[in-house]
């Protein structure tokens, strides 16, 4: 998720151009991080080291981690980390940028700190927004208020992440007696866990949501995109009863349901998350009771 989040800083910033962001993502999506740039990444290394191994490789009939743990500057187990972490989205995106020439990892080091301080996360925070995982993940983002939230927001996530786009990101949440909306598609439960989910916003992004979701290249009709977004809505919480069923709780899912012309949802507390999938935004609802009316 920090390749997204970081990127779009990084054009905020005037570091990349679009089409410099662009390529490397692009590029990114065949790319595997090379060990020193994860090495480095991950502060086992510096720079100087990892240049260092890179030049005798060239001279040398050895791996990068062969000759890092030869020099002294990795342990086996260190060395072990940095391979499992090859896989990793945003390892990858730096990566990128790199090969590329549009920064140095310098630039990326000192971005990421720039990023954190003006942001106020932690070192751990950026520890886990680098990690791709989403449970650890989303708490980030909800914060301490509404951390109660946190199952329903990563199930929910999750599956756009597995169904829909694995690169989206989420923004901050934020609470509201009411949301109004060009369009939305919802669903209430009840059972031992009352609740509410629903996803809004914009036709043309709800609408990109649901080409994604099923795999169409267009959508007809506004009821079929938000036919097919009841029936993610439905997944999402689908999944969230199974999960809930393992630790003995009933839940009962009442049929998703949407409505559009600038519908508004209100009745309680609700706590809205921004997502950002699919080549557009929408606002993931939810709320811990189903009195939520719409109209």
């Amino acid at each position: 998720m920090l390749d997204r989040l970081l990127g779009n800083y990084m054009l905020e910033k005037g570091l990349l151009t679009k089409q410099q962001l662009v390529q490397a993502y692009k590029v990114q999506e065949n790319n595997r991080a090379k060990l020193g740039v994860i090495a480095v990444s991950e502060k086992l290394m510096t720079i100087a080291q990892a240049e260092q191994v890179n030049a005798l490789q060239a001279s040398m009939d050895m791996k990068f981690g062969d000759i890092a743990i030869e020099k002294g500057y990795l342990t086996q187990n260190q060395l072990g980390r940095l391979l499992e972490l090859q896989g990793n989205d945003y390892l990858a995106f730096v990566q990128a940028l790199v090969d590329e020439n549009f920064l140095t990892m310098e630039q990326v080091g000192d971005t990421e700190l720039q990023y954190q301080r003006d942001f106020g996360y932690t070192g751990t925070d950026l520890v886990e927004l680098k990690s791709n995982d989403i449970d650890r993940i989303v708490p980030i983002f909800l914060g301490e208020e509404f951390s109660k939230y946190g199952d329903i927001v990563s199930m929910a996530v999750k599956t756009m992440y597995r169904l829909i786009d694995n690169h989206v990101y989420i923004g901050n949440a934020y609470k509201s007696e009411s949301f109004r909306s060009e369009v939305i598609g919802y669903q209430k439960f009840h059972g031992d866990e009352k609740a509410f989910v629903a996803i809004c916003g914009k036709y043309q992004d709800v609408e990109k949501l649901a080409v994604s979701y099923t795999k169409e290249e267009f959508i007809e009709t506004e009821e079929d995109a938000l036919d097919a977004t009841c029936e993610f809505i439905n997944c999402i919480n689908g999944l969230y009863a199974t999960e809930r069923s393992k630790d003995g709780k009933v839940v009962e899912l009442e049929p998703p349901e949407f409505s559009v012309t600038y519908t508004e949802a209100k009745g309680g507390l609700i706590v809205a998350v921004p997502v950002h999938l699919g080549g557009g935004e929408i606002l993931l609802l939810s709320a811990l009771e189903d009195n939520i009316s719409i109209g």
